[in-house]
Parts: structure tokens; C-alpha cells; sequence
């Protein structure tokens, strides 16, 4: 049986299996460390072999893609100079290869399929951390909060605060008719509940700011293209204003008291001086990629004794770019904030002062969630994680797909003779 590559790899037509692929990476990303490898090699299944199906789809202007590969490689060489070259080896490949997933979705799955399938993966996700059923303590808040399947509450709450974003972006934008609605009620309010149980105050603060921005953004597709840089740049200056008026006057405390927390973070800010100062060790080049977290290792053994992390593993200081300045040293550090806002602003840009697009719109949204919390979580600097796949198809997305026409095969008329029976003489 001959299987039509359209089904693959043709965003037009392959909703059922990009959908299918989205759902089991998602359900990879959240529960890998639970079940082990299978769930990886599932991951990897349904996206590598869709590189041999048709090799043109994805060398295509493949030097628009500079930026990531050049921190993949940029990762892959931190091996030479890492306090782990095995630990940092390993994490390398692993984490190239997760790019070049992200590289494929983005040249063969529509953004609405993205949608339908992690929310189908999202909805998979919390009902299995629901049936887990777990609470734990958090320690320095003194908190008992909902940590499902994941042990973090952090977690619960990405998982449904981006199931809320997906159902609110799929009926506004991708909706086709009633059963949108049917089949998006259950996950919206399984999400809700699970953000309202989960108490992850990173997750309830940054879902409304992307749900304003988003709303902008919408609004902005009945303005003239002059009127919406006018909207950019004001709707810009007041978000800076904001921000520093938060900071000069005290409101930033204010807020952090709605969510139960000090001016501290729990602990957040102690990590963060621990890791700057780590990072002077190494300012340029890091550790080395996965370096600073190894057993055996005087400096993370101590914060894992003052954080009361008894598996001293997973853990990490709750600042992707802080994070990143100790693994990979100032340029690596620089090669992933460029990623993160390239992917962020190349979306806005193409709202703004290009045509509009609900695309674009969305891809803004996801990507300004994700923005958000880099600077409470590390998400974007590991791999298989959901946060920085969708980051890098984001990126990837900015580059259009291309399109191949079909060969076509000249068929050969039949002859049309004179009544005579003579052929006429060639001229």
C-alpha cells in the first residue's frame, strides 16, 4: 500500500497526523521522566522520519534558520571545555535534536494543528495528574499545594494555564463550527481547576498580561497599517512606564502580596545571586552545557542541602537566563535571548506592520507566555521541554513554508485525422 506523502507532510491535509504527532510529544515533554525512555523514542518517532519523506521541504532556504543552529552548534562545542564533557555530550545531542523536531513541525503542521493536538496532549497531561492525585508541602512558603504526577506545582500550573491560552486561541481564531466548542469545555475547565488547585502564582500572573496582549493584537486587524505602529508604540512606552513605576514605588510588592509571596520569590532571589556569582567563575563560556548540575560537585550539593532537595536532581535557579550565563557563559546566554526575542518580536512585527494574521497573533501569544516565565523557570534551555518547542517552531514559522507544485505529466491527445485518412506535412 502506497501512502500519500500529503497526509505527512502537507499542513493542508495532514491534520489528523500532526495532530496525533503534537499530542504524543506533549504527553513526551510532561511525563518522560516518569516513564522513561519510551516516551522519547515515541517523540523522536513521529517527527525524524518525516525528513526522508521529502528532503526538498526542509533544506529550503535552511540558512534562514542561522540563529538556532548556530547556538545548537555553540552547545555541541561546549563539550571541549566542560567540568562534564559526558554529562554535556549527552545533553548536546539531545538537545540539537529536539531543535530539528521543532524544525520539522514547523515545515509540515498548520498552527491550528498545533493547537488541536497539544491540546489533545495537554487534556491527557492533567487527567493523569489528577488520578496521581498528589499534594506536597512547599517548604519555603509553607504552602500545601497540588503537584499531580510532576512533583511541581510549577508545572501543574504550565500545563493549564497554556490549555486555557490553546481553548481561547482555537475558538477565537480556528473554531470551524458547535463541536469546537463541545470538545474544548471539558479541557478549559479541566485546566481552570487545575490552575486553581496548583497555586503557581508564575502561571495565574502571566496568563492575563499574554490574554491582554493577544487581545491588543486582535483589536489591532481593524486599524490601518499606520494606526497600528501608532498602537505599538504607545501600547510599548506605557508597558516600560508600568514597569518602572512598579518597581519606584512599591507596587511590585503589592503584587506579589495578591499571590502570597514576598519580595524574595520564595527563595528565587537568593538563587539568583548564587548563580551570578557562579557565573563569574566561568563570564564567557560557562561550565560547559548540563555542567553545574552534577552530583559530587561542591557548589549544587550546597543548595541542594539549603533547599531540602534530597534526590539532588531537578533543580535550577528559576532563571532561564541566569541559568544559562552558569552552563554556557555570556554568548550562550546571548544566542538564546536572541532566539526567545527574535521568535517573539518577528510575530509582533508581522501584526503590526505587516498583514495581519491570526498566525502570527497566536504564535505572539504562546511565545509572550513562555518570554514571561523565562525569568521565574527554565524551560527553554533543556531539552524536551514544550516550552522551548514551541519557542522554536515559532521561529521557525517566520520563514514561509514552501510550495512545491506537483509534476505534471503531459498526457498525449489522440490523433486527430482528417476524414481523408492523410496526415498533414509538418510545417
Amino acid at each position: 500500500m502506497k501512502i500519500p506523502k500529503s497526509i505527512l507532510i502537507d499542513p493542508d491535509r495532514n491534520e489528523t497526523y500532526g495532530a496525533f504527532a503534537v499530542a504524543v510529544s506533549v504527553i513526551a515533554f510532561a511525563y518522560s521522566p516518569n516513564f522513561g525512555q519510551i516516551l522519547i523514542l515515541a517523540y523522536y518517532a513521529v517527527w525524524l522520519p518525516l525528513l526522508f519523506v521529502d528532503y526538498r521541504r526542509f533544506t529550503w532556504r535552511l540558512s534562514a534558520a542561522w540563529l538556532p543552529i548556530t547556538l545548537a552548534l555553540y552547545v555541541c562545542l561546549s563539550v571541549f571545555w566542560s567540568q562534564a564533557a559526558g554529562i554535556s555530550a549527552r545533553a548536546a545531542v539531545q538537545y540539537t535534536s529536539h531543535i530539528v523536531c521543532a524544525y520539522v513541525a514547523a515545515r509540515t503542521i498548520s498552527v491550528r494543528t498545533l493547537l488541536a493536538g497539544s491540546l489533545i496532549g495537554i487534556f491527557v497531561v492533567l487527567l493523569y495528574s489528577m488520578k496521581v492525585g498528589a499534594y506536597a508541602l512547599d517548604i519555603m512558603d509553607g504552602t500545601v499545594n497540588f503537584v499531580g504526577a510532576f512533583g511541581s506545582k510549577n508545572q501543574v500550573g504550565f500545563f493549564a494555564s497554556l490549555g486555557i491560552f490553546f481553548c481561547l486561541a482555537f475558538l477565537v481564531f480556528y473554531r470551524r463550527n458547535w463541536l469546537g466548542f463541545a470538545w474544548t469545555a471539558p479541557i478549559m475547565l479541566l485546566s481552570v481547576y487545575m490552575l486553581a488547585i496548583a497555586h503557581s502564582a508564575t502561571s495565574v500572573a502571566s496568563l492575563p498580561a499574554v490574554i491582554g496582549v493577544v487581545s491588543l493584537l486582535t483589536m489591532s486587524k481593524v486599524l490601518s497599517l499606520r494606526y497600528r505602529r501608532v498602537l505599538f508604540v504607545v501600547g510599548a512606552g506605557a508597558l516600560v512606564t508600568a514597569v518602572v513605576a512598579a518597581l519606584n514605588l512599591g507596587l511590585l510588592d503589592v503584587v506579589l502580596g495578591i499571590f502570597g509571596k514576598d519580595s524574595t520569590l520564595t527563595g528565587r532571589t537568593y538563587l539568583w545571586e548564587q548563580g551570578w556569582e557562579a557565573a563569574q567563575q566561568h563570564p564567557l563560556l560557562g561550565y560547559g552545557y548540563a555542567a553545574y548540575w552534577v552530583q559530587g560537585f561542591a557548589d549544587p550539593e550546597r543548595l541542594w542541602a539549603e533547599f531540602y532537595i534530597s534526590t539532588r536532581t531537578g533543580f535550577h535557579f528559576h532563571n532561564t537566563y541566569v541559568e544559562t550565563l552558569v552552563e554556557i557563559g555570556f554568548i550562550g546566554a546571548t544566542l538564546l535571548a536572541l532566539v526567545i526575542l527574535r521568535a517573539f518580536y518577528g510575530h509582533v512585527s508581522k501584526v503590526v506592520f505587516g498583514d495581519w494574521s491570526a498566525d502570527s497573533v497566536v504564535l505572539a501569544g504562546a511565545i509572550g507566555l513562555m518570554l514571561i516565565r523565562s525569568f521565574f523557570e527554565v524551560e527553554m534551555l533543556g531539552p524536551y521541554f514544550t516550552a522551548s518547542f514551541i519557542v522554536y517552531y515559532g521561529l521557525f514559522r517566520l520563514t514561509p513554508l514552501p510550495a512545491f507544485r506537483r509534476r505534471r505529466v503531459a498526457v498525449p491527445a489522440e490523433d486527430e485525422r482528417p476524414a481523408n485518412g492523410r496526415v498533414p506535412a509538418p510545417v
